[in-house]
């Protein structure tokens, strides 16, 4: 996100921007007499190797005024924090954020209040109509390098860990196989002995965060704790050439047990979810892509109360050309196309990528027409039926009744008349989890593979 002109050659991310400001405050606060922002809250370790981190790469950026405004401003905040602001200057601001309780343009002490962005850096506020024009403002820059945002989760999406104590023995030989800590890049299992856990990454997620970066800035986005999500992002991007400071973790969200992209820098009209829980984003439905659970370790699947067994059980893992991710790479290409299709500055009113995707997910069952046999309760309207809608979402048509223009019926007995029908005019006969397996898989399936079990005779 751009605090700059969005006709300034500067391009920076919303984590630099925001940085520039931060830097020009501590500087001015290590001139005074008064601790810095990061003594008074006592920062751990980590955070001060972050800062040292954000400071390398750094650039001043303009907001209602230069940098020297700021530092100066920032100074007098510092120095006279306790003092009534009189200027006119400052009864003008109109305090579209703050850094410690300080607004980074005129420098006045402020209650707290607006959006935390702990995440860019402790102690950052911004008040909604600043968060609003600052995605205004990076939507056009965005657009300008013909990439969107793409919010990703972490566990069972990109990665799958576990506790060592819940490992099972017949997981143990994982521990010889973990990759070492020092050169991440060439592995995909590590055994995190600090933590107290294992991690899997997913196969072809180093491709998929590679060919994902050019189209999309990234996010990251978990319901884990900030030290987990960054060791995850350090284990995915070693180099940190694709996630900066947009790391999210639960520390950050502002409802409990719950995501929202409230705290994302970035349009809803341009942002794309990656996510195995769809309960998770109750208010972004349509920006999500529902992704299938990677279910590397036991625990895993008995935390979702799976009876299967987990791949690591197995010795086996998903296909890095025809798994999940690959998958779901080529949904992300073609939605990209469809938004960016002769677009231009001045065409963006109508632009967005909720459309694209919902016009993605009508290709995978279109030209199909399907019936459904007893799947639907008799007390259910069938139009309102999750698996009716289902199917109309991924393009096909659906009908209560059977005719030659039918080319599927759904049912979970071959006895029903329309399934003796479906038999009788070589109509497709297949189990609903084949419009399910479409819908996770963003493809047709091949309805071999979900055929209805003869009933067991007595």
């Amino acid at each position: 996100m751009s605090l700059v002109s969005p006709d300034s050659p500067v391009h920076s991310s919303s984590s630099d921007d925001f940085a520039a400001i931060i830097e020009a405050e501590l500087q001015s606060g290590s001139d005074s007499s008064e601790s810095s922002p990061n003594e008074e809250n006592g920062d751990d370790g980590s955070e001060s190797e972050d800062l040292e981190l954000n400071r390398s790469k750094r650039r001043r950026v303009e907001h209602a005024g230069t940098v020297e405004d700021i530092q100066s401003s920032a100074s007098v905040a510092i120095a006279e924090e306790e003092k009534a602001v009189t200027s006119s200057s400052v009864n003008e601001c109109e305090h579209p954020g703050s850094f410690g309780g300080i607004c980074f343009v005129c420098g006045q002490k402020l209650e707290e209040s607006g959006v935390a962005f702990g995440y860019i850096h402790k102690g950052i506020r911004l008040d909604p109509e600043e968060v609003a024009r600052l995605r205004d403002s990076d939507m056009r820059l965005l657009i300008r390098r013909r990439k969107l945002c793409l919010v990703l989760d972490l566990d069972h999406t990109l990665l799958n860990s576990t506790t060592l104590m819940h490992m099972t023995p017949e997981e143990e030989y994982l521990r010889s196989r973990a990759h070492s800590l020092q050169d991440v890049s060439g592995g995909s299992l590590f055994l995190l002995e600090f933590m107290h856990m294992m991690t899997k990454l997913r196969p072809f997620v180093r491709s998929f965060l590679s060919e994902a970066s050019e189209m999309f800035e990234l996010y990251i986005y978990t319901m884990g704790d900030r030290p987990y999500a960054r060791q995850m992002a350090k284990l995915l991007d070693p180099k940190g050439e694709y996630f900066g400071d947009r790391i999210i973790s639960r520390d950050d969200g502002t409802v409990k047990h719950q995501k929202s992209l409230d705290i994302v820098l970035g349009q809803e009209s341009v942002v794309l979810i990656l996510d195995d829980s769809e309960n998770a984003w109750p208010k972004h439905k349509d920006n999500l892509i529902l992704m299938e659970r990677y279910h590397f370790f036991a625990s895993s699947c008995q935390q979702f109360g799976h009876n299967f067994k987990s791949l690591s059980q197995l010795k086996s893992d998903e296909s890095e050309t025809d798994g999940a991710l690959a998958t779901v790479l080529k949904v992300l290409k073609r939605v990209h196309s469809i938004f960016f299709e002769g677009i231009n500055d001045d065409n963006l009113s109508g632009r967005d990528v909720m459309l694209a995707l919902k016009e993605v997910r009508k290709e995978i069952l279109k030209g199909c027409k399907i019936v459904f046999s007893r799947v639907i309760p008799t007390h259910c309207k069938p139009a309102s039926h999750h698996l009716w809608k289902m199917a109309e979402q991924l393009g096909a048509t659906c009908s209560a009744d059977v005719d030659p223009s039918v080319t599927h019926v759904v049912a979970t007995d071959v006895g029903t008349e329309k399934s003796r029908w479906a038999i009788k005019e070589k109509k497709f006969l297949v189990h609903p989890g084949w419009i399910e397996a479409a819908n996770f898989l963003w493809w047709k399936q091949a309805e071999e593979n979900f055929p209805i079990e003869q009933p067991k005779k007595q």
